[in-house]
């Protein structure tokens, strides 16, 4: 969803080493598409009042810095994943997905210096460059008259999952329970894309829907190899 187009490195092989932790992790990510699925979500109460994703923080820490995510981005991705599996059950979005996505978008809300805070929302908020059809980046004129990405002359795509305001308007959802969907805020931007991608992909435990859903995001093939090989490390315990 970026406004550059990515290219990502085209790592098609089983990469063995990889630093996790303070030693050397040889697990062998896993090959293949869809990404595994990951560590499987404990059974939360979806419509609980406030932060409901605040319910897997125990989840979430078992395994934050292991996989070098903050906590409360991987309730995000969890979350977004439970409500999905009772909304578009035939869709079958992994958490893992969702934290590959994350990782190459903004690294997880941490880009240039950005961090989420306990509410969940990144700041300083993450604006990506002017969609000026400069040579590599598409030509996307102003459609919300700056009011996400602050340019009255071109979009930008915005937020930890990178929307442009186009997108956003359409798919935006509230997520933490605030009555206000943020594409700053790592709960609504991670369900937003849950949504946007079983939307666009249908099935995505089969390789087709999958890969249709990742090229609907961005229309990359470097791009969605390398989601692929962030989301299959995370699936089996590695940071990537």
């Amino acid at each position: 969803m970026g406004g550059v187009k990515k290219t990502g490195a085209l790592a098609a092989a089983v990469v063995i080493l990889g630093l996790a932790g303070c030693g050397i992790d040889r697990t062998p990510i896993p090959e293949g598409i869809p990404p595994g699925p990951g560590t499987p979500l404990p059974v939360i109460d979806l419509d609980a009042p406030g932060r409901t994703a605040l319910q897997l923080r125990g989840w979430a820490d078992e395994q934050a810095d292991r996989l070098g995510i903050p906590s409360i981005a991987l309730e995000a991705y969890g979350y977004a994943a439970a409500v999905m599996t009772r909304a578009r059950p035939d869709c079958g979005i992994a958490w893992t997905t969702l934290a590959g996505i994350a990782s190459v978008e903004s690294k997880h809300g941490g880009h240039r210096g950005s961090a989420i805070g306990d509410d969940g929302a990144v700041h300083p908020p993450i604006i990506g460059i002017p969609l000026d059809g400069s040579p590599g980046v598409a030509l996307i004129k102003d459609t919300d008259r700056g009011a996400l990405d602050g340019d009255p002359v071109h979009d930008r795509a915005v937020g930890p999952l990178q929307f442009i305001p186009e997108t956003w308007k359409r798919w935006g959802v509230d997520a933490n329970g605030d009555a206000v969907a943020d594409p700053q805020s790592i709960d609504d931007a991670a369900l937003t894309a849950a949504r946007y991608l079983c939307a666009s992909g249908g099935d995505l435990t089969s390789e087709h829907g999958w890969q249709r859903a990742l090229l609907t995001y961005n229309q990359s093939h470097g791009y969605l190899l390398t989601v692929r090989d962030r989301a299959a490390g995370y699936s089996v315990g590695r940071r990537v």
